[in-house]
């Protein structure tokens, strides 16, 4: 049996490329950066070059905060049902994706916030959408009861096909005070 072969080096993009492609799912900068010997500054650099080599390809970089991770393209996302012989996506009922829009361009939210600015109670809806992990709990509000403070999940982008919540749509109103 023969000695095994010195260590292939690899660019750094090609490294990163590698680790978010066996990564679970998110994957902090930071931890990036350590596996690799680099600074953060080093490891945005070259998944920002990343993102550009990937582009009008099937696979894109998706952030959440300072986690990446990779994902397919959502234009595939018919050729992949079909290939894995799953359902079409499950909808969203009108209350869940009223309340899921609001969570999304307000987030933390509490479920009272919530309930106040649609007018009824949500219970059912922050129920739907926890069960398909498009918003987690993310903290608590110091008031009295300290309510649960709700955001969205990286399945929330996965879902809409977004790669950050910077991605979503200008709300009306808001596009005149840029």
């Amino acid at each position: 049996m023969s000695e095994p072969s010195e260590k292939a080096t690899l660019p750094p993009v090609a490294l990163l490329e590698s680790l978010l492609f066996v990564a679970s799912g998110p994957v902090a900068v930071g931890r990036l950066a350590k596996a690799l010997d680099l600074t953060q500054t080093a490891v945005r650099n070259h998944l920002t070059e990343l993102e550009t080599a990937l582009e009008g390809r099937g696979l894109r970089l998706q952030w959440d905060k300072n986690q990446v991770q990779m994902t397919s393209a959502p234009e595939a996302s018919q050729a992949i049902e079909t290939f894995l012989g799953l359902e079409l996506t499950s909808r969203l009922s009108s209350a869940a994706l009223e309340a899921l829009a609001i969570i999304s361009y307000m987030q933390p939210m509490t479920r009272p916030q919530v309930d106040q600015i649609r007018g009824v109670n949500s219970d059912g809806a922050l129920r739907t959408l926890l069960s398909k992990g498009l918003i987690e709990e993310v903290g608590r509000l110091e008031t009295p009861g300290r309510p649960i403070l709700y955001g969205t999940t990286t399945e929330f982008l996965q879902y809409f096909g977004l790669t950050s919540l910077d991605e979503m749509p200008v709300l009306a109103g808001e596009e005149d005070e840029d």
